[in-house]
Parts: C-alpha cells; sequence; structure tokens
C-alpha cells in the first residue's frame, strides 16, 4: 500500500469530523468531497496557469465569447483538470489583471472551465498597499503592519478586500449556481519577495493577515465558494518552517507549496521530495487535502521531463492536483513557459502523461 493510500483515508475522515463549518452542503465542501474523492481514487489532476486566456504566441481576443482555446488542449487534446488565475489589480478596480487578462472574460472562462467538469484556483499578486508599488515592492517592513487593524492603511486595504470578495461572490454560473474555487492568497511566504514574506513582517502579523483576510470574506461577506489553500516556497523547507506561520486548523483547508526547477533533473526531483514529505506529514497530522500548487521548469528542456521527472517525484503522494505556471504570450517572453504547445520538444511525453491511468484531464 503507497503513501497515498494510507495517507487519504485519515485525511477523508479528518476533514468530515473536524470541519467547523456547518453540516449542510456549501460549494467549498462539495469541492473538498470531490478533491477528497480524487485522491482516494488514487489520482492526480493536472493543473495550467491562465490555460484559458493566453498562451505561447496567443491571447485571448477582445470580443472572445468561448474559452477553448489552450495550448495544453492543443498539444493533447484535452484540458487541463485544474484552471489557475490571478486576481492581481483587482484591489484597485482594474478592469484587467497584471497579466493583462480582463476581469470579464476571466470571470467568463472560470464559469466555463466549471461548467466543462473542471476545478478553478485563484492566486493574489496585490499591489503594495503602503508604497504603491507592486507586489514584489519589499522597500518597507512595515505594509503588513500599516494594514492590520489599527494601521494607518487598514481602512484602504479593508477596500481592497471588498472588491476581491465582490469579484470571488460574482462567479456564479447562468442559473445563478456559485462556483467553488480554491482561494491562494499570501503565497510563498518563506520567501522574501512578496511584501507579506519571511522578511517583511512578523509570524504574529502574518497569521494576523490571514485572519483578518479570511473573517472579512468568510464571516463578514458570507462567502461560501472559498476552498482555503496555503502554500510555502519549497525553497529550504523544513517542517518547522512550514508549520512556523500556518494560520490554523479553522482557517485552512488545504496545503502545498511552490517549486521551481532551476537545474538538474535531479536537484528539483530532491527539492520535490522534500517538499512532498513534509507537506504531506503536516496535510495527515492536520486532516488537509495537499497539493503541488505551483511548479515547472521553464522552457522545458528535457524532452522526457513530465514521465521521467515530474510523474516519479508526485506519484507516491496523495496530491490532489500539481499545478504548472503560465505560458507567457508576449513577444520578448516566448522562453517563459511552463506547458507544452504543438511540436515543443516535450509535447509527445506530455501527451503520454496525460495519457496516464492516475492522471486527470478534461
Amino acid at each position: 500500500m503507497t503513501l497515498k493510500h494510507i495517507t487519504i483515508l485519515a485525511t477523508a475522515l479528518a476533514i468530515t469530523s473536524c470541519s467547523p463549518k456547518e453540516p449542510a452542503q456549501t460549494p467549498a465542501e462539495a469541492l473538498i468531497d470531490h478533491l477528497v474523492s480524487l485522491v482516494d481514487e488514487g489520482k492526480i489532476m493536472y493543473g495550467h496557469q491562465d490555460d484559458l486566456l493566453y498562451g505561447h504566441s496567443w491571447k485571448l481576443s477582445p470580443d472572445a465569447t468561448e474559452y477553448v482555446q489552450s495550448d495544453v488542449h492543443a498539444t493533447c487534446g484535452h484540458y487541463p483538470a485544474v484552471y489557475g488565475t490571478d486576481l492581481g489589480g483587482i484591489e484597485l478596480g482594474w478592469e484587467a489583471s497584471l497579466d493583462k487578462n480582463d476581469f470579464d472574460q476571466m470571470r467568463a472562462s472560470v464559469v466555463a472551465h466549471h461548467e466543462r467538469g473542471g476545478v478553478v484556483t485563484f492566486s493574489w499578486h496585490p499591489r503594495n498597499p503602503l508604497t504603491g508599488g507592486d507586489a514584489w515592492d519589499v522597500s518597507s517592513d512595515q505594509v503588513v503592519a500599516s494594514i492590520l487593524p489599527g494601521g494607518d492603511r487598514h481602512e484602504y486595504f479593508m477596500g481592497w478586500l471588498s472588491n476581491a470578495a465582490d469579484f470571488l461572490g460574482s462567479l456564479k454560473t447562468a442559473d445563478g449556481e456559485s462556483v467553488p474555487v480554491i482561494w491562494r492568497p499570501w503565497h510563498e511566504h518563506t520567501g522574501s519577495w512578496f511584501w507579506w514574506g519571511q522578511k517583511l513582517c512578523t509570524t504574529e502579523q502574518y497569521k494576523a493577515l490571514w485572519k483578518m483576510t479570511f473573517d472579512y470574506m468568510e464571516v463578514e461577506r458570507g462567502l461560501d465558494n472559498l476552498v482555503w489553500a496555503y502554500s510555502p516556497g519549497a525553497g529550504g523547507l523544513t517542517p518547522e518552517l512550514f508549520a512556523e506561520r500556518y494560520p490554523g486548523d479553522e482557517i485552512i483547508d488545504l496545503v502545498g507549496f511552490d517549486a521551481y526547477q532551476y537545474s538538474t533533473n535531479e536537484s528539483y526531483m530532491a527539492q520535490m521530495k522534500n517538499a512532498l514529505d513534509i507537506t504531506a506529514a503536516f496535510a495527515k497530522e492536520h486532516g488537509k487535502l495537499m497539493a503541488v500548487t505551483e511548479t515547472g521548469y521553464e522552457g522545458i528542456k528535457y524532452d522526457k521531463w513530465w514521465t521521467e521527472v515530474l510523474y516519479p517525484t508526485v506519484e507516491a503522494y496523495p496530491v490532489s492536483y500539481v499545478l504548472t505556471w503560465r505560458n507567457a504570450c508576449d513577444a520578448h517572453m516566448q522562453h517563459h513557459y511552463y506547458a507544452p504547445f504543438p511540436d515543443q520538444e516535450s509535447a509527445d511525453d506530455f501527451c503520454a502523461f496525460a495519457a496516464l491511468e492516475d492522471i486527470v484531464m478534461l
């Protein structure tokens, strides 16, 4: 019996018996049940960031109303089971995100993917509410302190949370059904490249930021379609670092990590195994789902990367999904892609990966 099958029974029982949510099933609870059932069957969903909005050398036209173009689909004939996208820019009321995705089209693409039978996950790279810079502006270590209750920017930032909540609450089908999504704010906090990172705030401040976000969206606004995900970075990860800023079982539904390949296959696989071991142990102890919330190899420079590197690294773990990052459409970023497209050197291997019995595509 693999670790996957040993772990999932305990996870399913813990989620059922320890969840603080009411017995009446919400859209978020229905999604959790779906994820648990897939893992219980030994399945792993494949995901891709911004898959329906742009890809290598193409971008959705401004007047598009159908969401069928996809590098993944063009490569293997299937859509990714998980569709990821990002809310950066929604906080300021922009019409398009930091990745230049029109928010109306983003909303419609999310609904389309849900109706296709897929799962949606959102990250958020909000701008710096203290300096006015972007999410990567780490020029001040007072940003989180300034937006917590009593801080100079608290009321201003609550308007940002309101804008994000408005969008997440607007994710509905034509008949008014709320679309459940995996909501993953404040990610990669174990690094210090975002204004909420390890060296930019204290442990107490980081946890307070999570609680403030959760209380506003779930309690005050009553959003019941959010599955809350916690995802440190994989670099230098230890069990202690993973747990140090964990917001709490009453908030988090799914734990994961972000890990990218920057050098050899062997070093990536070793980092992944370390992060998977830590995450699987934590998920089992706390009764949570787990995922590889971001990963990939920019340019996919090894033609057997999918079946000889990624798959053998994750297949023994109770991973609900693995999401690879985006395929940039900008002319000056044609090297920046994490999923194949037709004629890319790993395309045939990706098709073999997508056809594996335990990999879920649409």
